[in-house]
C-alpha cells in the first residue's frame, strides 16, 4: 500500500519538477506529499545537528496533545447550548441549529455523545475555514518565494477554533485568519521567523475589529437568550469582574473540567494538563516557562489578595479560581510556550513565564473592563522575549568575563 501511494505520488508531481509546466506550484505538491512522507531532502553533513527530531514530528506532538482540548471542546459546546435551550432560551436561528435538528437530533445535555454531535457542527467549520484560508494564504507565499510550505501551520490552525466563541461568523474566522497569518508570520519571513504567536493575533485582530462577535455575555454560547433576565451566557470571569461573590456560588470542579461558558477550546483546565504532560513527557514545550507563568500569576494574585478593594471585586479572586478561569490554561501550555515567539535562553523563560503570569493578572484586575488578560500579557512578553534573551546572554557574557579575570 505504502509503495503504490509512493508510486501515485511521484506520477503527480512529475508535472511540478523542475523544468516542468506547473514548476512555479511546486511547493503546492510537496505540501500534499509531506503530508504523508517526510521531505527527501535532510541534513547529512557538518555543523549542521542530526535528530531523530523534525518539524513534522514535533508538530505532530503537539497535535497530539491538543486533542483533549479539541474533544472538551466538542462536547462543552454543544452541552452549554442544550444547557441554555433546556433554561428556556431558543436555539440560534443559525444554518449548524437547522441541520442537527434536521437530523432529528433532540436537544439533550444528559447524552454526552449528542452534546459532542452539536458542538461539532460549530467547531468543525471554523476549524476549516481557518485550514482553507491558512493554508491557501501560505501555499500563496511559498510560491512567490519559491519555498516549501512548512508544517508550522497545522498547529496554528488547531489553536485558532479552540479560542474563539462557537457562534462567530464563519466570515470573521477568514478574515481574521488571513490577517494573523500574513501580519504575524509571513511579511517577518514565515514559520521561525515570526516574534509573536499567530493565533493570538488573529483572536486580537477579531476582539478589537468585531468586539461584539467575540466578547460582552451572549458569545460564548450558541443559543439565543432572547432577552431573558434570568439567564447569563456571561463567562465566570466576567461575572467576578462584577460581583464578589460571583464565584461562591460556582463550582470549582466544574470550572476545573471545563463545563462553564467560554471559548471553544479554553474552558478545561484539565484538559490543558494532560496536554502539558505529553509536551513535558516528549520535551516539546518548556517547564521553565509554565512554571514561571504560574509563579508569576500566584505572587500578583497574592499581592492583589492582600491588597483587596471595596470597589474592585476582582482583587479578591483567588490564585485557584484565577488559573481555571479564562484562557490561563490553554495560554500557558500551548501559547506562552510556543518556541519560536517565546524566549530562547533557560534564564529567559523563567522571566518571560513569570511577566505573563503578573501581566495576566494585572490586566484581569486593573481593567475590569476586559477581564481576560491572557492573550495580551502573551503577546506583550513575545515583544520583550528578544529584550530578555539579550539581557540573559550579556549577563553570562559578563560574569564569564569576571571569571576569566579572576
Amino acid at each position: 500500500m505504502s509503495s503504490r501511494l509512493r508510486r501515485a505520488l511521484d506520477r503527480l508531481g512529475r508535472p511540478f519538477g523542475e523544468g516542468e509546466r506547473l514548476s512555479r506550484l511546486h511547493p503546492l505538491y510537496e505540501a500534499i506529499d509531506t503530508v504523508f512522507y517526510s521531505p527527501g531532502k535532510v541534513t547529512r553533513t557538518a555543523p549542521h545537528v542530526r535528530d531523530g527530531i523534525d518539524l513534522k514530528r514535533m508538530m505532530g506532538l503537539v497535535v497530539i496533545a491538543l486533542i483533549p482540548c479539541i474533544l472538551m471542546a466538542l462536547y462543552n459546546t454543544g452541552y452549554q447550548a442544550q444547557l441554555a435551550i433546556a433554561q428556556g432560551a431558543s436555539p440560534l436561528d443559525d444554518w449548524r441549529t437547522g441541520l442537527y435538528t434536521g437530523l432529528g437530533l433532540p436537544f439533550d445535555r444528559t447524552n454526552p455523545l449528542l452534546c459532542l454531535v452539536h458542538g461539532a457542527l460549530y467547531f468543525v467549520p471554523v476549524l476549516l475555514v481557518t485550514f482553507v484560508v491558512g493554508l491557501g494564504v501560505e501555499i500563496v507565499f511559498a510560491v512567490i518565494r519559491r519555498h516549501e510550505v512548512s508544517e508550522g501551520f497545522f498547529v496554528t490552525g488547531m489553536l485558532i477554533p479552540l479560542i474563539l466563541p462557537p457562534a462567530i461568523p464563519l466570515w470573521q474566522v477568514a478574515l481574521g485568519t488571513a490577517f494573523g497569518v500574513v501580519f504575524a508570520k509571513e511579511i517577518f519571513g514565515g514559520t521561525g521567523m515570526n516574534f509573536l504567536n499567530p493565533a493570538l493575533v488573529v483572536r486580537a485582530f477579531l476582539f478589537f475589529a468585531y468586539p461584539a462577535e467575540i466578547s460582552g455575555d451572549t458569545a460564548w454560547i450558541a443559543a439565543d437568550f432572547g432577552g431573558l433576565d434570568n439567564l447569563t451566557g456571561a463567562t465566570l470571569l466576567a461575572q467576578a469582574s462584577t460581583a464578589t461573590a460571583a464565584l461562591e456560588g460556582a463550582s470549582w470542579t466544574q470550572a476545573f473540567l471545563g463545563v462553564i461558558p467560554g471559548s471553544m477550546g479554553e474552558t478545561s483546565a484539565l484538559a490543558c494538563l494532560v496536554g502539558a504532560v505529553i509536551l513535558l513527557v516528549t520535551q516539546i514545550g518548556s517547564w521553565r516557562t509554565m512554571v514561571g507563568v504560574t509563579l508569576g500569576t500566584f505572587a500578583m494574585a497574592a499581592l492583589f489578595n492582600w491588597l483587596g478593594s471595596a470597589s474592585n471585586p476582582m482583587f479578591g479572586v483567588p490564585f485557584h479560581w484565577h488559573i481555571v478561569l479564562g484562557g490561563w490554561a490553554l495560554g500557558t501550555v500551548f501559547m506562552a510556550t510556543d518556541p519560536v515567539s517565546s524566549a530562547f535562553t533557560d534564564r529567559g523563560k523563567w522571566w518571560y513565564g513569570f511577566g505573563i503570569g503578573v501581566l495576566c493578572i494585572l490586566l484581569r484586575v486593573v481593567n475590569p473592563a476586559y477581564p481576560e488578560g491572557m492573550m495580551l500579557a502573551i503577546l506583550f512578553m513575545n515583544m520583550l522575549a528578544p529584550l530578555i534573551d539579550h539581557f540573559v546572554v550579556r549577563g553570562n557574557i559578563r560574569r564569564r568575563e569576571a571569571r576569566d579575570a579572576a
